[in-house]
């Protein structure tokens, strides 16, 4: 107890000193500017995702770069990352695992990049996604799954893409018809190719302009199934053709010749 009591006035003075000393700051890298959960990072002539970034960070400004991938686990640092701007980069691929870790995640923007292609799995990671802008890509379709896999999706904007008006925008068309609340620019939609639809809109059309168009899911178990029974299914015709053959053949044979079936 008496040394206890002799150390007491030094350990509460390192406490207060403790307290009034200010915690150190995340690092931040040389190429952004940070401030308290924010992040800026655009205009810094940056080809991929700066290293190093705080792991507090709310807000992530990437804009006006140069990126053009985004690898697997570009932002697995940044679990509490809600609004990540990508826009006017010259983004040309997204990893399928890229986006990982960004369950907090809320509005991302990535208008105005040379986006052709997007893979479902790429968004699984983005569960509270709120807001997709992906305006001014390079996107001719866009697979049901993109959007479908974001439960919590309450905005999209999608114009200023070279929409192919084919039968592989069904699915695209069928869910903005069933979420015309959630398309903030559905008047701007407007086909690209082919050339006789150039600027009609998409949203204009109705079930009777995809009439003949049949959509067919096959996986790779069926496509195997089809090769292994096609070339089988002929060699199985070829044997039976040639022994209905021999059958004909020995029948008309054995009828020319009677003697084989009466007794002499």
């Amino acid at each position: 107890m008496g040394c206890w009591g002799a150390s007491s006035p030094a350990l509460a003075g390192l406490l207060v000193l403790l307290l009034l000393h200010p915690l150190p700051s995340p690092a931040c890298p040389a190429a952004c500017r940070c401030s308290a959960e924010e992040v800026d990072c655009s205009e810094r002539g940056l080809r991929q995702v700066p290293q190093g970034l705080p792991a507090n960070t709310s807000t992530l400004w990437l804009g006006y770069n140069f990126i053009t991938v985004l690898g697997p686990r570009s932002f697995l640092a940044l679990p509490g990352l809600r609004l990540l701007s990508l826009s006017h980069n010259r983004l040309g691929m997204i990893h399928s695992r890229a986006l990982l870790g960004l369950g907090a995640l809320q509005e991302l923007d990535l208008s105005n990049n040379h986006l052709t292609t997007l893979s479902p799995e790429t968004f699984l990671p983005l569960t509270s996604l709120a807001m997709l802008n992906l305006v001014s890509n390079r996107l001719g379709q866009l697979e049901p799954g993109v959007l479908g896999t974001l439960p919590q999706l309450r905005a999209v904007l999608l114009r200023g893409n070279p929409w192919a008006c084919s039968c592989d925008i069904l699915p695209l068309w069928r869910w903005l018809s069933r979420n015309r609340e959630k398309v903030q620019d559905k008047s701007s939609l407007l086909c690209r190719v082919p050339e006789q639809m150039n600027k009609y809109p998409i949203m204009a059309f109705g079930n009777e302009s995809f009439r003949q168009c049949q959509e067919v899911s096959l996986s790779a178990r069926h496509y195997i199934t089809f090769l292994i029974i096609g070339p089988f299914s002929f060699m199985a015709s070829i044997f039976f053709c040639i022994f209905m053959g021999y059958v004909v053949v020995l029948y008309h044979h054995l009828c020319k010749e009677p003697h084989f079936w009466r007794r002499p």
